[in-house]
């Protein structure tokens, strides 16, 4: 991937843009977690409900600490070994994080990536991104940039071109706290 192509993604999200990228299994769709207008933006061109809640990721432990509670060393051992890599974890969200990324929940849906794109983008936009699937809601996540132009054609402001694991199935998502799987992968 081209430093220019990930200047142009950071210099899109943080104007308030929306960016499709290859993760681990799917494409993901991103934008500033902190932007409302682009996370509303995001929720309705999914037509998804803002009470779901969505998942962030991010490069390092240190791009979720603006939204999480530091998790403690219990939860990290129960993280262990599947950072970086495609499991999201549950973990508390810290008072002043908006209801349009916690939805109803009083947890956060985080993941470290491993995929080297998605860490690439994180890194070059210096914080975590929402990192929805890119479809529609209900539909089956796009696993090419094709099939994510299929379902939005210039509805993004940018798609990334790179390669998923096309036999992976999206992340797994664990509950901090408890180890209690909440959607299998």
């Amino acid at each position: 991937m081209h430093r220019w192509s990930l200047s142009r993604s950071a210099r899109i999200i943080a104007d308030g843009g929306l960016v499709a990228y290859p993760t681990e299994a799917v494409y993901g769709i991103g934008c500033d977690p902190a932007n409302e207008v682009a996370v509303k933006r995001l929720l309705a061109l999914k037509q998804r409900s803002i009470d779901q809640g969505l998942i962030l990721i991010a490069a390092d432990l240190e791009q979720l600490l603006p939204y999480i509670v530091a998790p403690t060393a219990a939860m990290m051992q129960r993280i262990g070994d599947s950072w970086p890599g495609p499991t999201t974890w549950l973990l508390p969200k810290r008072a002043d994080t908006p209801d349009w990324l916690s939805g109803r929940h009083d947890t956060l849906a985080v993941r470290i990536t491993r995929h080297p794109l998605a860490a690439a983008l994180c890194h070059s936009c210096n914080q975590a991104l929402v990192s929805t699937s890119a479809n529609l809601h209900g539909r089956t996540p796009a696993r090419t940039a094709l099939k994510v132009r299929q379902y939005f054609d210039d509805a993004l402001d940018l798609i990334l071109s790179g390669t998923t694991d096309r036999h992976a199935r999206p992340s797994e998502i664990r509950d901090a706290q408890s180890g209690r799987i909440i959607r299998s992968g």
